[in-house]
């Protein structure tokens, strides 16, 4: 199977089918979603990803690997899908 997911920085089998899971299936899926939005779907769906994933998923965007996303970069990712859990909540 030619999984293009899996072609993508930072996305092994794991991930790939974790976002098949949840209908992202291209990279364009994966753009129009956006990491925070992927990140919650997958949450969602009942899987234990780490944040790890999320970062993951930022660097499949960004082309590099996830450890190479600044920190404030990273608590930037933090606070969006924070602000996205609570609106859900409210």
């Amino acid at each position: 199977m030619n999984d293009e997911l899996q072609h993508l920085k930072n996305l092994g089998k794991t991930s790939a089918q974790w976002l098949h899971a949840v209908g992202i299936h291209s990279a364009n899926d994966l753009r129009r979603l956006g990491s925070v939005g992927a990140y919650r779907a997958v949450r969602a769906r009942g899987f234990r990803a780490s944040k790890v994933l999320l970062y993951a998923i930022e660097g499949a965007l960004l082309d590099v690997h996830w450890n190479e996303l600044t920190p404030g970069h990273k608590a930037e990712l933090n606070t969006q899908l924070d602000e996205s859990c609570s609106h859900n909540k409210s």
